[in-house]
């Protein structure tokens, strides 16, 4: 028997002042009820209740034990309430790390639609291409692109993402339309250099068909809205997540290339903490953010 239950049974037996009666409350045999009692007393190593045939009365040590029960049951009637109260209106902060683009671009729009939802909820939104380690108590939700590092991390797939390679129509005007992934090394190439990868390498399959093209770079920078203004601006072919393409791709500023063919996975993760339960606000936003993001990739924001 829990020490709350032992609590909640002794009280009970204090107010009704009869087993019998405490057992009919609490849906019990009375000699249930009896062998609870000893229970307690044998965890407590004294006798609580003095009992004869007519009534039953408390000793000394009884009468401590029934106050501290009544506090500590109020008290922990109160906590679940408290816990309840949380469940259905979520406060304290939520700590969500970003990266920097796609941060700015789809993140904060979500954040400050959740915020809205619940606004006795602090949100802590920090974007950054920057490496950073998996989710600890600094941060509740870390949003990635691609294959997680390390299996051992819990992540919710929060939409399907892929990359593509493009160029503005200018630059394949002059310089011809690559038709084959070997057909990129005669091509001028815009590099993102992110996280210390090989940004040169480009890695694309069609079925059992792999290639790793080293490409020659042309420009590079480490701020993926750089790297796409240069494509657009005719500099050459960049390789860019189909959230960064989309509305370009629609207006006619880039052109896809070699679209028949596969690029490493950048589907949008959403990784946290392994616990038996998140917390509520975490929970929260975490279903918040894939049903905003089922309704825009069945939207004309993808192509």
């Amino acid at each position: 028997m829990d020490s709350a239950a032992s609590m909640r049974f002794f009280i009970s037996l204090c107010q009704k002042r009869s087993l019998s009666a405490t057992a009919l409350e609490m849906d019990i045999t009375p000699s249930a009820a009896t062998k609870k009692l000893a229970s307690i007393e044998d965890q407590m190593g004294v006798k609580l209740i003095n009992r004869t045939t007519r009534k039953i009365s408390l000793t000394p040590e009884g009468e401590i034990y029934l106050s501290y029960a009544q506090k500590l049951v109020s008290d922990m009637d109160l906590m679940q309430e408290a816990i309840r109260n949380q469940s259905s209106n979520p406060a304290g902060q939520l700590n969500i790390h970003a990266p920097l683009g796609f941060g700015r671009k789809y993140i904060a729009p979500l954040v400050s639609e959740f915020s809205d939802l619940h606004p006795d909820l602090a949100v802590r939104l920090t974007l950054s291409d920057k490496h950073v380690l998996p989710p600890d108590d600094a941060v509740d939700i870390l949003i990635r692109f691609g294959e997680l590092p390390d299996s051992r991390l819990i992540a919710r797939k929060i939409a399907p993402n892929r990359r593509f390679i493009c160029a503005s129509p200018k630059y394949l005007d002059q310089f011809g339309r690559p038709e084959t992934p070997n057909d990129l090394l005669n091509h001028k190439a815009i590099a993102l250099r992110q996280n210390d990868e090989t940004a040169n390498l480009w890695r694309l399959s069609k079925g059992n068909d792999v290639h790793s093209i080293r490409v020659p770079v042309k420009l590079s920078s480490n701020d993926g809205q750089v790297a796409l203004q240069w494509a657009i601006d005719g500099h050459g072919l960049v390789m860019r997540a189909q959230w960064d393409l989309a509305k370009h791709i629609r207006e006619g500023a880039l052109e896809l290339v070699l679209e028949d063919y596969e690029t490493p996975a950048a589907d949008i993760y959403a990784v946290y903490q392994q616990k038996a339960r998140l917390a509520t606000r975490t929970a929260l936003f975490l279903d918040h953010l894939e049903s905003s993001f089922l309704t825009q990739t069945t939207s004309t924001d993808y192509w």
